[in-house]
Formats: structure tokens, C-alpha cells, sequence
């Protein structure tokens, strides 16, 4: 038996009472557990086994799926829950942990900030700015980080900069010429480029960013994303709906 502190970051039905539910855990990682009966309607397994639910999870590992004993919730977010536009947010970050991690590889660190930027969005902070900090240290995770330090080419570190998609990240003022698909870059968004692919979540305050800078940033880690990734999430896709609805 196995006791992990874990968020549920996939939920599907298996038959007419049965769940199997994808933890993601500080101590292992990714876990696939089945949680039997959990659907029904006085199951001791049904609160824990919700999509977006922290908690403590008792189960016994198996050759493939484990058997679901205990799960008990800390946090089950609400507000989150309640909120179309904070739901979807949520659910793109979970599901893009699920496509990049491994089964049984532990990141305690990822667990960590998973679970801090999610408490942020229950504290009703903007989720645009969270998915642009999530997205610059995902990307990261998939192994095609973008060069938000210096220049992609020749290393200089001053400031005008551009963004390459071809180059992988910043270009200086003399290596612009290089890319002429190259988008310049205020000094303000390369600066909050930097600061997102490495803050700390405990110390991310009431950052205030102006909706055309963060829609141009996203569209950027976006177009980026999609050369390097081969990802198509359909939880990255209603956002963008949504977004084109201003809702």
C-alpha cells in the first residue's frame, strides 16, 4: 500500500460506477489508479477521485493500473470549479502535465508549482498571466525552451531584443537581420519573458500587465509552441475559443 500527497489531473469513467484517475504525486509522479464504485452517489472515493482535486491518496500499485483504497481531500477548488473561464485555464495546465511527464518519473518541483499556480487561480489572480508563466516553464519541459537569457545567435545580453522562432528565443539588435520573420520586442516584454521562465509562484504578487501585451506574448509562446512541440491539445484549444468570444 502507497501513500501519496497528489493532485487528480485526469478523470474518465470505466463502466457504470467505476473511475480511473490519473494522480500526479510529489513522491512518485504520475500514478494511474482504478477507483472502483467511486461514481456512485455514496461512494467514499467519489470527492477524491474529482478532476482538480488535491489530496491524500491511499492505493495499492499494480502490474498496470493500481486499486484506488482511500482518497482524501484538501483542496478541491471551488471557485475554479464554478468558473468556466478559470476551469478552462486549470484544465490546460493539467493536461499539459499529463502529455509532457513520464509514469513513476517524480518531479517534486513541478508538483510544487502545479499546485501553487492553481491556488493562485482559486485566489481569482488573472489566468492569462498564469498560463504565460506556466507556458515559459513548460516549454522548458519539453525540452524546447526558448533563449529568454541572451541572444539565440552571438550570446549578447543587451537589450533591444527580438523574438525567433527559427533562432529559439531572443535576438540582439545586430543579429535581428538574421530572421527577417523575427518580431521586435519592447524592452518591457523581454524583460517579462526573463522574469516568468524563472519566478518563484511563492512570490508571484498582483502583477499588473496591460491585455494587448499579454495577448502579443501569447501569441508569441503560442506560434513557438506549436513549431517545436507537435502538441494539439483540445484543452488549449477551447481556450482560445473562449478568448476570441472575450468571454
Amino acid at each position: 500500500m502507497i501513500n501519496v500527497e497528489a493532485l487528480v489531473i485526469r478523470s474518465t469513467t470505466y463502466g457504470e460506477s467505476n473511475k480511473i484517475i490519473t494522480l500526479y504525486s510529489k513522491e512518485m509522479g504520475k500514478v494511474g489508479v482504478m477507483a472502483r464504485g467511486a461514481k456512485k452517489p455514496k461512494s467514499k472515493l467519489g470527492p477524491g477521485s474529482q478532476l482538480l482535486t488535491h489530496g491524500h491518496y491511499l492505493f495499492q500499485k499494480g502490474r498496470g493500473l493500481g486499486t484506488l483504497y482511500q482518497g482524501e481531500a484538501i483542496e478541491t477548488f471551488r471557485y475554479i470549479k464554478s468558473d468556466l473561464k478559470a476551469m478552462a485555464y486549470a484544465a490546460y495546465m493539467v493536461d499539459m502535465v499529463d502529455k509532457l511527464t513520464e509514469d513513476a518519473q517524480p518531479f517534486p518541483s513541478l508538483f510544487e508549482w502545479l499546485l501553487k499556480l492553481l491556488e493562485l487561480l482559486e485566489e481569482k489572480r488573472p489566468p492569462e498571466v498564469l498560463r504565460l508563466i506556466f507556458d515559459c516553464r513548460m516549454l522548458g519541459l519539453a525540452g524546447v525552451a526558448p533563449e529568454f537569457d541572451q541572444c539565440a545567435s552571438c550570446g549578447g545580453k543587451e537589450a533591444p531584443f527580438s523574438f525567433s522562432i527559427a533562432f529559439g528565443g531572443f535576438l540582439c539588435h545586430q543579429c535581428a537581420r538574421k530572421d527577417e520573420r523575427s518580431v521586435s520586442l519592447p524592452n518591457a516584454v523581454s524583460r517579462l519573458f526573463y522574469l516568468f521562465k524563472r519566478i518563484d509562484p511563492n512570490k508571484i504578487g498582483d502583477i499588473s500587465i496591460k491585455p494587448e501585451t499579454i495577448k502579443f506574448m501569447t501569441a508569441l509562446l503560442d506560434a513557438y509552441y506549436d513549431h517545436y512541440s507537435g502538441l494539439r491539445l483540445k484543452t488549449k484549444q477551447f481556450i482560445d475559443q473562449l478568448e476570441k468570444m472575450d468571454y
